[in-house]
């Protein structure tokens, strides 16, 4: 099988078109297709998926992130069942966000000057052989918490490697002008199996032992993960698209080679960009002051009684962020992105504060779930600015950031929720972070009114 299959012809020709500063071949497609129906003003625009290699790229993230979801169960189960101990199933988190954070940042950079096809290959691979190693460690039932933490520890630094770089060719892939749908489908996909994942992985569970249920449940993400390496597989070439070294704008020129100075480089384009600076700074307010997930099992015991109420609770976000998506044919048609991330954070933090306050378990949900939908929103927003504003040789870098502040952000904010609730009370952590964002995302805006003037470009960045 050729390693340039279908769409490498279009991917050279995008290329090739760029860098002699024409309209892409892709959007000239795009513009051949005008009599083509128009997408419904609410349910989700699926026309990025008429792209043969976004669509391969899409179906592989989404069966392989459903797959991902019964490890992400099957991990802590195991670590349980042979040290009986929950500091051990805390220590997997540690193990899972410390390698992100380095390998996403470092790995941001590497996707800055090798072909991101090959980048990809490589990591998805090391990914697979490590559920593999899972597979294996559950098979010969060797009962190491040490190995399982290892093996979880090489798989998130694997994952952190890949996913700036699959990020990062979402604007190579698919016209500008369809870069928030083809998001807003990725994002769609990946709550849904969010959702969908843990449920299928949880009868797994309850129909058998964790003997049994390990193997099977690591076996059903290494057979699905395939997919996501067939996907990677039929991607056209990626390379970089400027000539490594060739200063073209104001940003840093393409880097020769990966190390501390690129990365630098990466931060200090961040810091003199305000826009991108801002859509970040907005996100962590959102994530770190409002983000009640740890709060949820005392709320679900002594609020709602226990039972069937701590899984609804949490499941309700990412099931918001499901409806969003499928009703979300209005966001590409928003001109006016800055501004309208900041409403839908604002939207976050009243839709949280609201639930704190509710005590009807179907009230909590809903409000959840409106709470998810806005965070599908912002979260479109926010990628679509950082893919379309950041010149191709810095997206890779930049995606490096944004992987430290998606992975860090939710997580500072559990700690957040835990201490001001063993301090002040569920109810001022809850509510009170929600109040929070509500005026600290405003006054951000108003005070750096950069991110509110914001517009999407009506023709491609590079």
């Amino acid at each position: 099988m050729s390693s340039e299959p279908g769409s490498a012809q279009d991917s050279r020709q995008l290329l090739e078109d760029r860098q002699n500063g024409q309209q892409s071949h892709a959007d000239r497609k795009l513009a051949a297709g005008k009599k083509s129906k128009a997408p419904s003003r609410w349910a989700i625009d699926v026309r990025p998926l008429r792209v043969p290699a976004y669509r391969r790229l899409w179906v592989g993230n989404g069966v392989s992130m459903y797959g991902m979801q019964f490890t992400a169960v099957a991990v802590p189960v195991e670590m349980y069942s042979l040290t009986r101990d929950s500091l051990w199933v805390g220590l997997l988190g540690l193990a899972t966000l410390v390698p992100l954070v380095i390998f996403g940042i470092w790995g941001g950079a590497v996707a800055d000057v090798m072909d991101r096809r090959k980048l990809l290959l490589v990591s998805t691979a090391l990914t697979w052989l490590t559920t593999l190693g899972l597979l294996g460690q559950a098979v010969f039932e060797v009962g190491s918490p040490l190995l399982l933490l290892g093996l979880v520890a090489v798989q998130s630094a694997a994952f952190g490697i890949s996913s700036p770089a699959r990020q990062a060719i979402i604007t190579r892939l698919v016209p500008t002008p369809l870069v928030p749908a083809a998001l807003t489908l990725g994002f769609t996909t990946s709550q849904a199996a969010g959702v969908a994942g843990p449920l299928t992985a949880g009868l797994i569970f309850s129909a058998w032992t964790p003997a049994t249920g390990l193997p099977l449940a690591y076996g059903v993400d290494a057979v699905l993960f395939t997919v996501s390496l067939w996907a990677t597989y039929r991607l056209p070439s990626l390379s970089p698209l400027v000539e490594a070294g060739q200063p073209v704008d104001g940003a840093p020129p393409a880097p020769r080679r990966a190390g501390l100075r690129t990365i630098a480089d990466g931060f200090h384009y961040l810091a003199t960009t305000p826009v991108l600076l801002l859509s970040f700074a907005i996100d962590i307010i959102a994530m770190v002051l409002a983000m009640p997930r740890s709060l949820f099992p005392e709320v679900a015991d002594e609020r709602f009684g226990g039972g069937a109420a701590i899984g609804l609770l949490y499941s309700a976000i990412a099931i918001g962020s499901v409806l969003g998506g499928l009703t979300s044919g209005w966001i590409g048609r928003i001109q006016r992105q800055g501004l309208a991330l900041v409403v839908a954070v604002v939207g976050w933090g009243v839709s949280i504060a609201l639930a704190g306050l509710a005590h009807q378990l179907w009230l909590v949900v809903g409000l959840l779930a409106l709470a998810g939908a806005a965070d599908l929103v912002s979260s479109v927003f926010r990628q679509s600015m950082l893919q379309v504003y950041v010149p191709d040789r810095m997206r890779g870098r930049l995606q490096g950031v944004n992987i430290t502040v998606v992975a860090g952000g939710p997580r500072l904010g559990d700690l957040r929720a835990g201490l001001m609730a063993s301090s002040f009370g569920v109810g001022f952590a809850w509510v009170g972070g929600g109040l929070a964002v509500v005026v600290l995302a405003p006054l951000l805006a108003l005070a750096f009114p950069a991110l509110l003037r914001y517009r999407a470009p009506a023709t491609p960045a590079e």
